[in-house]
Order: structure tokens, then sequence, then C-alpha cells
């Protein structure tokens, strides 16, 4: 057996105990194939810094009956918020990562960081009352550099670049914050729900904009600049040369994204159209032009990603945010992909609407922030 001394051991230590796989040292000793002796001073050193706590005794296989162990109901709580154009969804999470509050509230990105983040204080402020905040994660709908935590050339985030959201709460809160981009956490979050740790995937979200993460082994993959698995500005061919954000034409997102079926629906004279969400019920209700404007942008987002499976060979590509409750959209994705990919490649892929919903944010912000708790060494 191998000795555990890593914080990534008591991480495990935390999760298995968290899921159910192991409730007893005996068991965590067996699952990470260290000696029992290594893994009761690691246990140890989490109920006494207040992460575990026994909870009886269990069944006897022929000697001692083993002490159960469960995640601290005091051991504190981790903080998260999913910080978006309009709205914010705060939660409150245990030490497990398991949501116990989720509220939403409004706000307006462009009065600043700030400002911003002093509303979401305050109701941060609230759900911890009387409890220990161990951790917060936030996530943000731009790109972040990780390591300061901060928004790095950020569209439609004025104020923002180069702010350091991390630093910033760390200061009023005094404990450790990790802070990423949303569609990094939305990948994480479902990966979370419907995968192991040692399986990969891809999370789209396809919503009034489009973004993308990258799961490698049950971990976001950020590349060299943290710009891995964004699909957004890919060059998708015949889309014309309609001006994106980033200064180029023809992007995936000036043709796939919510905003661009109101656009095109509005250029088709229906000056009604306002949302995504209106396109879509159009298309639900088999209304010609905006179902087949919903079915070529999932043929152009299938064409996006078809690169990027080939290339990386995912267990599974789930689509969250607006447009993945579309099954046109949906059903046109899955079908260029299969038609574009190597047939091993989509042997055993799954593609599919997201599990986790709103929460997959807020469920990745959770997984983040208690992965940079500050975990005692035995």
């Amino acid at each position: 057996m191998r000795q555990a001394h890593s914080p990534d051991d008591t991480r495990r230590i935390l999760d298995l105990v968290a899921s159910g796989r192991a409730r007893s040292r005996s068991q965590l000793a067996e699952q990470l194939g260290v000696a029992p002796s290594t893994v009761g001073l690691r246990v140890q050193a989490l109920v006494d810094a207040g992460l575990l706590q026994e909870a009886g005794e269990g069944v006897s296989g022929g000697g001692r009956r083993p002490r159960l162990l469960r995640i601290a109901d005091t051991g504190g709580v981790v903080l998260t918020a999913d910080v978006g154009g309009a709205h914010a969804r705060i939660g409150r999470h245990g030490l497990a990562g398991a949501s116990q509050i989720i509220e939403t509230i409004p706000i307006d990105l462009t009065q600043g960081p700030e400002a911003t983040l002093g509303l979401v204080c305050s109701v941060f402020d609230r759900l911890a009352e009387r409890q220990e905040i161990r951790a917060i994660g936030v996530g943000l709908p731009g790109p972040v550099d990780v390591e300061v935590g901060a928004v790095d050339q950020p569209s439609r985030m004025p104020g923002w670049p180069g702010f350091r959201v991390g630093e910033h709460l760390a200061d009023r809160y005094g404990v450790p914050v990790a802070v990423d981009n949303d569609a990094n956490l939305a990948a994480l979050g479902e990966h979370l729900a419907q995968l192991g740790p040692a399986e990969h995937s891809i999370t789209v979200k396809a919503g009034t904009a489009i973004g993308s993460g990258i799961i490698v082994s049950g971990r976001v993959h950020r590349g060299a600049t943290g710009a891995a698995g964004d699909i957004t500005h890919t060059r998708i061919d015949g889309s014309g040369d309609i001006p994106c954000s980033c200064g180029n034409t023809g992007c995936l997102e000036t043709v796939a994204s919510g905003a661009s079926l109101v656009r095109q629906m509005r250029e088709r004279g229906r000056d009604d159209i306002r949302s995504t969400e209106h396109v879509l019920a159009l298309a639900h209700d088999a209304d010609p032009a905006a179902t087949t404007l919903v079915r070529t942008a999932g043929t152009h987002l299938g064409q996006a990603l078809s690169g990027v499976v080939n290339f990386f060979n995912p267990h599974a590509v789930f689509l969250t945010g607006s447009m993945s409750v579309s099954e046109p959209f949906l059903a046109a994705v899955r079908s260029r992909v299969y038609e574009a990919c190597h047939p091993l490649v989509t042997r055993r892929l799954r593609i599919e609407a997201a599990s986790t919903g709103a929460d997959a944010i807020i469920r990745g912000a959770a997984r983040l922030a208690l992965d940079k708790l500050e975990l005692p060494v035995a």
C-alpha cells in the first residue's frame, strides 16, 4: 500500500464520505489503497477540524464494529454566486457540495464590479448568518484569469477588466475564493452530476450567447491562457459576414446563439420578437421560419463541435441554456456531429440536454470552492 500525504488524498476522503461510497476508516483505506493507520490519522485531522464527524457504529464483519463517518453538520458552509448580465443566482452549500438554499436577485453588470458584488455580498451575509463560511465560488460571464480571480478582456462587462473579484471577496470574508468563467463551471457542475472522475466531457451553454467548457478526468481543462473550449468565435462556413463582438465576422455566435435567432426573425419582418424564448416557443408551435432557424442554429453548433469531438474524443457532450430545451435544436446538433465525426469517436458518445439546468454553474462553483478549502494535513 502507498502512503497518503497529499491534500488530494484528504479531498478524496471527504468526497468518498460525502458520496456514501465509503462510510468507515476501513472502507476508506480500501478505496484509497493506503494503510489503515494513515487513513486513521487523516480522518482524525478532519474530525478535529470540524469537517468530519462520527455517526454511530456499523455492522461488524467479524471484528470490532466500525465507527461510521459523515460530513459534519456544523462544519460550515460554502457560498456561491452565478453572476449574469441581469440576474445573479446565489447559493449556500454544505461541505458535501449539496445545495441548501438558492436565491436569484436582479443585478446590472454595467454598474461595475463593486456595486454588483455589493448586492451579492448582502445576500451572502444573510445566507451565512450564524454559519461559518469555509470558501466561496463565483462564476462570471466572461474570460477569467483564475490565478488572480479577475475577469480578462470581457465583452459586455464595462468596468470589470482587471478587477480582482477573488481578492475583493477574500479580503471581505477571509476565506479562499475560486473564480471562473460560467461556462467552465457549468461544465464542471454537469460532469459531476453525470460522469465519474476518470471521464471526459464537453458542456455547451447555448442561450442568448454561446459558451462551452471542457472537463478532462473530472477537472476543468483551461488551456494555456484559460480559453480552452471556447467555440463561440469559431468561423462557420456560409455564415456570411455578420460582425461579431470579437471584431471578426461569421463567428458561431452570430448564427447559432439565441440573440442571432431574434435578429434573424426580426430581419424577416417579425418586429414583435423580443427574446430567445419567444423564438423557441414559435418553433415548438411549428412556425416554419422559427423552426428552420432553430434547426440551422443546431447544425452550425454541430459543425463547430464536430472538430472538437473528433480531436478530444469525450464520453459526452451536454447542452445547457435556454436553447437546449428545443428538440429540433438538439436533434440538429446530434445529426451534424454524428455525420461529421469518425465512427470510433461517436461509438459511445452521449449528446443530450444537461440534467442540472440552472443549477449547473453554482454546483460547479461549489466544487471549485471546495477544492480550494484549506484542509488539514496529518
